[in-house]
């Protein structure tokens, strides 16, 4: 969870300026860009989460998905490294009324909640790989490295700092929509993929087993005379 922004701004203030103010994690760590500037003189005309792309991400659906399972899969990898200065920043500053271990528990189901909708990003690529009629899983594998390098960490990047950056960071609220939406899309067009191909020559037909000529009777033979 994110820290208070008082919090937040008093813990920042007892920490080493970065060598590099402006890029201070990553290589374009994921913060929201909206699609299309929204006009600035009216609020509610502000781009919906669900349709801001990050900086930096892909814009089509695919590859975009591909890049939201990258970055996230990082982020839970980074868990074990920050959880130790996520500790102490918790210790140190303390919301009055709420246990430590409430805090720290959160993180932990972050942890499941990430792991389940990796498992649906996943789900969605196959199936569009499955579906294309060409193969598509070079791009996909480069968007998921792309997606990983947002959390490349830069050389004046404190063991602090880092951490705070992983509490307060958030998974972009498109990629579970654009994933959903390229999985029934991929469901779809595999099925028409099934129905449009060639029908399988049907089997040909046992040739009919040869008759067998009725048996003649042989005549009895005549009797012998004496």
């Amino acid at each position: 969870m994110a820290l208070p922004a008082l919090l937040i701004a008093l813990f920042l203030q007892a920490q080493p300026a970065p060598s590099d103010p402006v890029g201070i994690l990553l290589n374009g760590q994921p913060t929201a860009a909206p699609a299309e500037a929204p006009p600035t003189e009216s609020p509610a005309a502000e781009t919906p989460p669900e349709d801001r792309i990050p900086a930096g991400a892909p814009r089509e659906d695919y590859p975009f998905v591909a890049w939201c399972y990258g970055s996230l899969r990082a982020y839970l990898d980074l868990h074990d490294q920050v959880m130790p200065e996520v500790t102490r920043i918790e210790s140190a500053f303390r919301p009055p009324g709420r246990k430590l271990s409430d805090d720290l528990k959160v993180y932990a189901d972050m942890q499941k909640d990430g792991r389940a909708q990796l498992k649906m990003f996943q789900s969605a690529i196959t199936a569009a790989e499955k579906a294309s009629i060409r193969p598509i899983n070079a791009l996909g594998a480069q968007a998921v490295t792309q997606g990983r390098n947002v959390w490349q960490q830069g050389p004046g990047v404190t063991p602090a700092r880092l951490a705070q950056v992983w509490m307060s960071w958030v998974l972009p609220a498109r990629c579970e929509v654009v994933a959903q939406n390229l999985h029934d899309k991929a469901i779809l067009m595999g099925a028409s993929f099934k129905v449009n191909d060639e029908p399988d020559p049907p089997a040909p037909e046992a040739a009919p087993a040869a008759e067998t000529p009725p048996e003649i009777p042989t005549p009895p033979s005549e009797p012998k005379s004496h």
